[in-house]
């Protein structure tokens, strides 16, 4: 099990899908891509997933640490610790699962016939 998502893997993510919402719309300036991304009213989609992993990253170094203040002996109840690593597991896995149906549903959308 991963115990933590990286910034470096977050920003990776955050690239990807600036890249494919470029070729999808054909954007290839940044003011364009900018313009493109700013819809009036709308909230920003990139801050939105962003927000979401670094949620997901904060409830696993939560976890992370409450593991550890156990294993250090400290006065952390067994229950609060599986607790927060179910917790975990089950919001990356969910990331994880987003992540695979976006993806999936951008390949199919490149390959339909124009």
């Amino acid at each position: 099990m991963i115990d933590r998502i990286s910034n470096a893997n977050i920003q990776s993510m955050i690239e990807t899908l600036r890249s494919h919402q470029t070729q999808a719309t054909g954007v290839n300036s940044p003011a364009g891509e900018a313009k493109a991304a700013k819809v009036e009213g709308q909230p920003d989609f990139f801050k939105s997933v962003q927000n979401a992993l670094d949620s997901v990253n904060e409830t696993q170094l939560k976890s992370s640490a409450m593991q550890e203040a156990y294993d250090r002996g400290e006065e952390v109840p067994l229950t609060e610790v599986v607790l927060s690593m179910q917790k975990s597991s089950l919001a990356f896995e969910a990331t994880l699962q987003v992540r695979n149906k976006v993806m999936k549903a951008y390949e199919e959308i490149m390959n339909m016939p124009v």
